[in-house]
């Protein structure tokens, strides 16, 4: 039993977390980084140099429940051994540091996998790790469901087994916000919007297989747009099509698979609507939406669970 630190440096959140494996406290610390008004995006040395100036207070801001156990910390991207950003050095650097500092271990993991971790800590179904599950990671940089079992490597491993062809859905969103005039990141904005508006067509989604496209969501938004929608019935478009999306991957998964257990993270899909479509039609399990969006809670609970082993 322990306390156990988390650091995650995505490409738009610096985020630190403490987890009390024994109460099941945890604390999430988090911070977005500062994106210049109109941009939808920053470079990568942009990133490393702002993950560098927020770590040291949001660690702070995280370390309250006690003597630290162990640190984990993401190191890349996805769970492979070409994946690679600059932005997570700024993590590993902090976590390496502490860790040597307090004479206890460092776990690194993927970005990935910390979502997942935090999916699975958030909906209460920790016990799905070491079963085979299917869980969709959508967010600004992926788009991918994946078949994931547990490596003692990886912690996680996961196999692609549908993803988007073009562009990832919150990439779209966020395209759509900055030609609403919304600004970065776009996610709550739109949402919030959508509350107010409505879409009578018939919305039809691009799917191959259990693959989407999503361009075609972009044009018709901008098509909409120039037709003098509402931002409203523009944003409520947006966030149905999305849904009609991941309901039909999700189906054609679930005819492939059968009955295996479904779990959704990344911050796309904090969606109420989309929650509960999903939830309701296959009895999916969701990180809430506190832990849907990057944080390292699940760093933190992965580097627990290594611990005891």
């Amino acid at each position: 039993m322990g306390v156990y630190l988390g650091i995650d440096t995505s490409n738009y959140t610096t985020s630190s977390a403490e987890y009390d494996n024994n109460s099941g406290e945890f604390i999430n610390s988090r911070r977005l980084l500062s994106v210049n008004k109109g941009s939808i995006g920053l470079r990568q040395s942009d990133a490393l140099f702002l993950h560098t100036k927020a770590l040291p207070e949001i660690i702070e801001n995280a370390c309250k429940l006690g003597e630290i156990s162990a640190v984990g910390v993401s190191d890349r991207p996805r769970p492979l051994d070409d994946s690679y950003m600059p932005c997570f050095l700024a993590g590993v650097s902090a976590a390496s540091a502490i860790s040597s500092a307090l004479g206890v271990k460092l776990y690194k993991f993927s970005h990935q996998a910390g979502h997942i971790a935090a999916a699975l800590f958030s909906a209460d179904k920790l016990d799905l790790i070491g079963k085979p599950f299917i869980s969709f990671h959508i967010s600004g940089g992926t788009t991918e469901a994946l078949l994931t079992e547990y490596d003692n490597e990886s912690f996680f491993k996961c196999r692609i087994v549908a993803q988007s062809l073009d562009l990832k859905m919150g990439q779209a969103v966020d395209r759509i916000g900055k030609l609403l005039g919304l600004d970065f990141p776009a996610g709550k904005q739109l949402d919030k919007l959508s509350l107010s508006g409505e879409y009578k067509d018939k919305i039809k989604t691009s799917m191959m297989g259990a693959n989407c496209s999503i361009s075609g969501l972009e044009n018709k938004a901008k098509q909409l747009f120039d037709k003098g929608y509402s931002k409203e019935d523009i944003a409520f478009f947006t966030i149905k099509y999305l849904c009609e999306t991941v309901d039909s991957m999700t189906a054609e998964l679930k005819n492939q698979f059968g009955d295996i257990p479904f779990v959704f993270a990344g911050g796309v899909m904090s969606n109420t609507f989309i929650r509960q479509r999903i939830i309701e039609k296959y009895g999916a399990f969701f990180a809430s939406p506190e832990l849907s969006s990057d944080n390292a809670v699940g760093i933190a609970v992965m580097t627990s669970i290594l611990s005891k082993a």
